[in-house]
């Protein structure tokens, strides 16, 4: 009886989270068309319904920003779409590079409701 107790709990405990796909994992860069500069392609998989924009966003080790270039830093994303993104990097900063993240943006609707934002993060 205990443990069909625990199964029951557990099941009506138990949750799925669904937030955003941001891979590959752990990117490489290569040379891009511009002496100097380095590029990434990266792809973004949203499993989030009430979500539909994303910021991209580059660290270093002490979650400090570091200048990029993309078509758009902040992109939109509809339910289970898929869009690459090519990140471009000065070389010099690429020594520096830590992380390479998503993290999902609300349009302001009502600003009573609270929500739940992701950030997934790939490191370099």
């Amino acid at each position: 009886m205990k443990t069909f107790i625990v199964a029951v709990v557990t099941l009506l405990m138990s949750t799925t989270a669904n937030a955003h796909e941001w891979t590959p994992t752990y990117p490489k860069f290569s040379p891009s068309f511009l002496e100097g500069v380095v590029t990434t392609t990266m792809t973004l998989f949203n499993k989030r319904k009430d979500i539909e924009y994303y910021e991209v966003s580059v660290f270093d080790k002490d979650w400090k920003t570091i200048p990029f270039a993309t078509n758009y830093k902040i992109v939109n994303v509809p339910y289970l779409g898929r869009k690459t993104i090519k990140i471009y990097l000065r070389e010099i900063d690429c020594d520096r590079i830590e992380y390479i993240c998503t993290s999902s943006k609300r349009v302001l609707e009502d600003s009573v409701s609270s929500g739940i934002d992701s950030r997934i993060c790939s490191k370099v």
